[in-house]
């Protein structure tokens, strides 16, 4: 009695109590996202990176960064228009920036305070000596800028291809040899280029002619013979007719 008078621990839903849903067909086989499976893994070993993982950036540079003259292209273009050669490094880089930003915002910075520098110097009598010294501050501290926005482009292009802070830092590069590290960028990523290129395509040979020896043309015809001998012995059988005695 006392098990038959205990609370069940069940609740016995009705009809009303429990909602019933309409399920369109195929809506079941829907694929499901889980993020625990979106995750990076080493294509050697097949392990799972954390999410922190840097591949190391241990890859030397196809040319080095007083190599200029090996691509006399890209360094007529940066001593003569660095503004396009930055430009067009930052658009190889970043796809979704158009190279006119870039070299608009270098043209500004660089090539604007290059000849803000030189009227300074040209009219340095004319002009008082605490704006002089104002504006060589200013000129100084554009330069600085600009080495570190170039500085960071070239900080994504080592990521890119893994490759050493060569032969400084990527700011430190960009405010000393700057017009040399626009053209060995340049020439870095035409390297890769290439390379990618030349793995992509592929070549194919056409088979090579085929020539019988007059050996094989004897065997190919003794045994075409052979094989027709039972043929004719056969059709021979079959003109056979059969007499009545």
């Amino acid at each position: 009695m006392a098990e038959g008078s205990a609370a069940s621990r069940y609740v016995k839903l009705r009809k009303e109590q429990a909602p019933v849903e309409d399920i369109t067909p195929g809506e079941l086989n829907q694929p499901i996202d889980v993020p625990q499976l979106n995750v990076r893994k080493c294509h050697e070993c097949m392990q799972v990176l954390p999410e922190t993982y840097e591949p190391p950036s241990d890859e030397n540079w196809t040319t080095g960064i007083f190599a200029c003259a090996e691509d006399p292209e890209s360094c007529r273009t940066g001593l003569f228009c660095p503004c396009v050669l930055f430009g067009r490094n930052v658009e190889a880089v970043r796809e979704e920036i158009p190279w006119t930003q870039p070299c608009v915002c270098h043209a500004v910075c660089v090539e604007g305070g290059m000849a803000l520098a030189a009227v300074t110097a040209l009219f340095s009598g004319y002009i008082d000596p605490q704006t002089t010294v104002v504006i060589c501050e200013g000129l100084f501290f554009a330069w600085w800028m600009c080495g570190i926005y170039s500085g960071l482009f070239r900080q994504e292009l080592q990521k890119k291809y893994h490759l050493k802070n060569a032969p400084c830092d990527h700011c430190m590069v960009h405010c000393c040899l700057h017009w040399c590290a626009l053209c060995q960028e340049h020439r870095e990523m035409k390297n890769h280029l290439s390379d990618a290129d030349a793995s992509s395509s592929t070549t194919m040979d056409p088979p090579p002619v085929q020539a019988m020896n007059t050996e094989e043309r004897k065997d190919a015809s003794s045994s075409s013979s052979s094989s027709s001998s039972p043929s004719s012995a056969k059709s021979q059988h079959n003109d056979l007719e059969m007499v009545p005695l």
